[in-house]
Formats: C-alpha cells, sequence, structure tokens
C-alpha cells in the first residue's frame, strides 16, 4: 500500500493540468497565497495552469514542477500557457535581463575603457557568482557585459552600475524601466538579483524584459554568446585572458542537458532563496517563441532547463492550435491615450523596424531571422547558436529609457 500510494502520488504531481483540472494539483505544491495581477488578461491571474487547447493540440508536457511558468510567442506577444504567471517571487539573476536593458544603452560605445576601483568591488553579496573582475584593472565595457551575460558575474554588474552613476542610481533607473514596460510585479532591490528582501520579479515580467532585450543588437550578441576570451592579470609586462563560457546550459549543454536547436539566449539565474530561474528564447521554423520557468520542485539534474526545453517542444507544436490565455503587453511609451494621436511610427510598424531593432536582411521573408554571428567571440555549437534580428510589430517601441 505504500508503494502504491507513493506512485500515485508521483503521477499526481507530474500529470499536465488542463484547463478543465488546473485546479487539481498537488496540496503539498506551494501556490500563491495573495492576489495575482491581471496585466495581460485575467487568465494570467488565476492560480494554476492556464490553456485552452484546441483540436490538435498537444497536451502539457508531464516534467513540469516549476511555481511559476509561461510560454509565449515572441512576435505577436500571444502567451500560448501559463502557471501561476503573475506570482511574485525571487528572481535570482535572471533580473539581470532588466538591468542590462535599462544600462546597457547608456554605456557606449561598448569600447570604452574603465579601471576599477576597489570601492567599485565592494558590496557584492558573498557568494556572488564572479566573473574574476579585478581592481587596479582595465576593462572595456564590451568585456563587463560578457562577464555579465555569460559568467552572471556580479563584481561586472557592480562596475557596470557604478559607471552609470551608482548602485542607488541603477535600481532606481531598474525600476522605472520596469514600470514603463508595465513590469508591475517587480521590486529592485539590488542590481544583480542577488537574494535581497522585498526583491520579487514574475515570470510574465522576466519575459517582458526578455521581450526588451532582445530588440537591441548587443543585448542579442551577449545573450547568444557561448564563449569568450576575458581579460585576467599582467605576466611579464602582458595582459593574459582566460576562457569564459555561457552558464546557459541550452547554448552550451551539460551531462543531460543538450544545446537546444534554434536558442539564442537568454538569461539564468540561481540563489539559495529563489532556488533555479530561466529565460529563454528560441527560433523555429520561422517561429520565436520566450519561455520562463521559476524554482522547479524536481530534483532532478538541470531541471530548469529541462523544463524550459520541453514548454519550447510544446509551444512550437501546438502554435496555432491553442487559443491564447493572455498576451505581452507592449511598454505604456508604446500604447497611445484616448488623448493623444497614436504613436509616431504607428501605421508605418509593419514596414519599418524601429531603431532599436537591426533591419532584417534583403531578402528575409520573415519577421524573425537568426543570423549567425561571426568573429571570434562565438563558438556555434553543433546545430547552432544564432542571434535573434527581428522587425517589432508593435508600435513606436524605440524604448523612451528613464533619465538617469
Amino acid at each position: 500500500m505504500t508503494v502504491l500510494s507513493a506512485a500515485l502520488l508521483s503521477v499526481s504531481v507530474v500529470s499536465p493540468a488542463g484547463a478543465a483540472d488546473k485546479d487539481k494539483t498537488d496540496d503539498k505544491q506551494p501556490r500563491p497565497t495573495g492576489q495575482m495581477s491581471t496585466v495581460g488578461g485575467k487568465r494570467l491571474g488565476e492560480v494554476g495552469t492556464q490553456v485552452d487547447l484546441g483540436p490538435g493540440a498537444p497536451v502539457l508536457p508531464k516534467e513540469l514542477s516549476a511555481r511559476s511558468w509561461i510560454v509565449a510567442d515572441a512576435e505577436d506577444g500571444q502567451v500560448l500557457a501559463s502557471h501561476n504567471a503573475h506570482w511574485r517571487l525571487p528572481p535570482a539573476s535572471t533580473l539581470k535581463m532588466l538591468f542590462a536593458d535599462t544600462v546597457l544603452p547608456a554605456l557606449q560605445p561598448k569600447t570604452l575603457t574603465h579601471l576599477v576601483t576597489e570601492d567599485e568591488l565592494a558590496g557584492i553579496g558573498e557568494g556572488s557568482s564572479l566573473v574574476g573582475v579585478k581592481e587596479d584593472h582595465s576593462y572595456t565595457v564590451h568585456d563587463l557585459w560578457l562577464g555579465v551575460f555569460l559568467r552572471s558575474g556580479n563584481d561586472a554588474v557592480h562596475v557596470l552600475s557604478e559607471m552609470y552613476g551608482g548602485v542607488p542610481a541603477t535600481v532606481a533607473a531598474m525600476q522605472r524601466h520596469a514600470e514603463e514596460l508595465q513590469a508591475l510585479d517587480t521590486t529592485v532591490v539590488s542590481p544583480d538579483g542577488y537574494d535581497a528582501p522585498r526583491q520579487v520579479s514574475s515570470a510574465y515580467d522576466l519575459t517582458l524584459f526578455a521581450r526588451s532585450g532582445m530588440q537591441k543588437a548587443d543585448f542579442r550578441e551577449y545573450a547568444a554568446t557561448a564563449t569568450a576570451e576575458f581579460p585576467g592579470g599582467e605576466k611579464k609586462g602582458k595582459r593574459e585572458s582566460f576562457e569564459i563560457q555561457n552558464t546557459n546550459r541550452l547554448i552550451t549543454g551539460d551531462i543531460g542537458v543538450d544545446p537546444y536547436k534554434g536558442i539564442a539566449g537568454i538569461k539564468n539565474g540561481y540563489t539559495t532563496h529563489a532556488g533555479n530561474t530561466f529565460t529563454g528564447i528560441a527560433e523555429r521554423d520561422g517561429k520565436v517563441l520566450l519561455v520562463t520557468v521559476m524554482n522547479p520542485s524536481s530534483d532532478e539534474s538541470h531541471a530548469v532547463y529541462k523544463e524550459a526545453a520541453h514548454l519550447l517542444d510544446w509551444g512550437f507544436a501546438a502554435e496555432g492550435k491553442v487559443t491564447p490565455v493572455g498576451e505581452l503587453v507592449p511598454p505604456k511609451s508604446a500604447v497611445p491615450t484616448k488623448d493623444s494621436e497614436p504613436a509616431a511610427g504607428a501605421d508605418k510598424a509593419e514596414k519599418k523596424p524601429p531603431a532599436a531593432a537591426a533591419a532584417a536582411p534583403a531578402g528575409s521573408s520573415g519577421a524573425w531571422t537568426a543570423l549567425s554571428v561571426a568573429g571570434g567571440l562565438l563558438v556555434l555549437l553543433a546545430g547552432g547558436v544564432f542571434l535573434v534580428n527581428r522587425r517589432w510589430p508593435l508600435p513606436d517601441l524605440v524604448r523612451r529609457l528613464p533619465r538617469r
């Protein structure tokens, strides 16, 4: 009886929750205790799994244990399915997507060189992930961003924050930018995502950050980089370097995890409080999907990547066969008010890409095109690590970043 009970419990945990039985979840699974936001649609504020399967649509994966997840069409913003999408949870280093989307445009050109001081490396949380930035050494902005995206280096984040105007100014700018993106579940306390009291985000908000960031060419480049050389110390008067590898296992692979075909980033994270978090973007047959997974309870190694890959597989198979349960909203500045004229360029949104996104190459027939990145920065994996180059279908999406 004990074995039978355990087996039945196991089945109840991994069975997919459909529209009809989404509330029949394991009582031991954590659930949101307060009311969730309805930004993007009423269904996204409901507890449990939200999905409307049409004829021929595949059922959701059985291997989902995350507290919160979402899978959406990155181009039109339609949410294909979600689970506790607006649950406010610790984001860990996935919050670095908001950091980059806020700060990256201000620190130009990327060849700008900065001499790091001791004070700039102060205040980094104990046990933080580091790329190896050293005081009294010079780094380009490009070097530091590689440290942020590939190694999730909190040392690189703090140096870039100081260059931007200091950590408090950076946190304030990130919060304003989150509000501009209508990411209202997010409270920013630290720019690097390190656990801090009251610092939260949601699967919905993290997906908005990724969608916004991927409009920027530099963001796309860093997000898709698999390996790079990072400056080290000096030896015999010569600056040495060492190789760093992206910790996003859907790009680089690992034991039990294969690189995901068509992956183009974006960011993973982990802290004791947040568990594992991940937001990814991938393209297949002209379709581009965004997925966010937060804090899987599964003890399986690399569960956050495996569950994200399962959701991407499902999303590509379900595209056009499900009724969306919500949408990824545009930024406030892209939504014309009743008392204002339509956003500049709104009538040309499908004909001309915003300045924040590079134009599609001549002869491209899709709104999204995956371009392999030339040069020594990228090591392209089998199947390809691609950089997404896109036209954004929403009006006036040139970011109106808040002033520092």
